[in-house]
């Protein structure tokens, strides 16, 4: 009897190890956002698409006269969910942009939508850009088994998955919070212009397979050889809005130019801080105390896109794009 006990106590243990996040739409403890929600304030006002295979694993394979997924057009993921949706195929994506940026406020930030239901799930990667060149993906989890293959009609369950959109029922938007994603002196969280979704190859065969951010192959339907293969988009919601121009501290506490600059740059500030210059990778490639107004060579660097950090005392940040040419 002990014996049975144990067994039926470590059971209980892994099961709920194994859901360890919030269940579908309309049950207790859910974090879909309905369509209608007054949460949303905005929706995307722009898209482009690259679509994938029909089947990654036989790029061969002809459904509705092409070898990729051909359903929808991308206008259809534009406003509103109303229903009408792209398909991206297998690892397609889509860029959606915005009239106004996002940023990272209370709570979650946006939403995207698929239009499947709790019994046929189809999954993408999420992650956004500041500038329309760097993308960060946001930390996704699958706790979905990944011994048996789940076939073309199968489908993983929402308390399985985290930080992968297509979570949620097609009314429901699959929500994101900016302040998950590290810190990058390539992104700023409060000014949000692209948001990329990247289709899910819900294989396990690791010929095919795509990875959550623990290294665990995503189990989904597969494969779907069908013209709507791949994650179908339907909208992407904005929860937390800004504004496109600079913050009033931002305008009043420092100036650069000229930008672009060649031989130097000037940097004009109304209190010490400490500036920092990085390349495209992230790299530092300068640091220094500056007091007020100070010229910096910048003969010696090649031609690019450069980010200006500045910190001030009081651990107000501020980051600038700098062109070099």
């Amino acid at each position: 009897m002990k014996n049975f006990q144990l067994v039926f106590f470590l059971f209980f243990c892994l099961s709920a190890k194994a859901q360890s996040y919030p269940p579908e739409a309309g049950t207790v403890g859910s974090t879909a956002i309905f369509k209608d929600s007054p949460l949303y304030v905005a929706w995307a006002t722009g898209i482009i698409v690259e679509r994938g295979y029909v089947n990654k694993s036989n790029p061969n394979l002809i459904v509705s006269g092409s070898n990729k997924a051909t359903f929808g057009s991308p206008s259809d993921a534009i406003g509103f969910p109303d229903g009408n949706v792209v398909s991206l195929g297998d690892e397609g994506f889509a860029i959606a942009t915005f009239a106004q940026p996002i940023y990272d406020g209370e709570g979650f930030d946006f939403a995207v939508f698929e239009n499947g239901g709790p019994s046929f799930l189809e999954l993408a990667f999420v992650e956004v850009s500041s500038d329309g060149i760097n993308f960060f993906r946001f930390p996704a989890h699958s706790e979905t088994q990944t011994t048996t293959q789940i076939g073309s009609f199968g489908t993983p369950s929402a308390p399985y998955l985290h930080n992968l959109a297509g979570k949620y029922a097609g009314q429901y938007g699959t929500p994101f919070d900016l302040s998950e994603l590290e810190d990058n002196i390539l992104l700023d969280k409060n000014q949000i212009t692209h948001v990329k979704i990247i289709d899910v190859v819900g294989s396990i065969d690791p010929l095919y397979a795509t990875y959550d951010s623990f290294g665990n192959a995503v189990n989904e339907s597969f494969p779907t050889p069908f013209n709507s293969c791949g994650f179908d988009l339907q909208a992407v919601g904005v929860i937390n809005q800004g504004t496109l121009s600079r913050d009033d501290f931002a305008q009043n506490s420092i100036k650069i130019y000229p930008n672009p600059a060649s031989d130097y740059f000037t940097i004009q500030l109304d209190e010490q801080a400490k500036v920092a210059v990085y390349d495209i990778s992230g790299r530092i490639i300068l640091e220094k105390n500056i007091a007020s107004t100070e010229k910096i060579n910048t003969s010696s660097l090649t031609s690019g896109v450069y980010i200006v950090q500045v910190l001030f005392a009081q651990g107000k940040k501020i980051a600038e794009r700098l062109i070099i040419r």
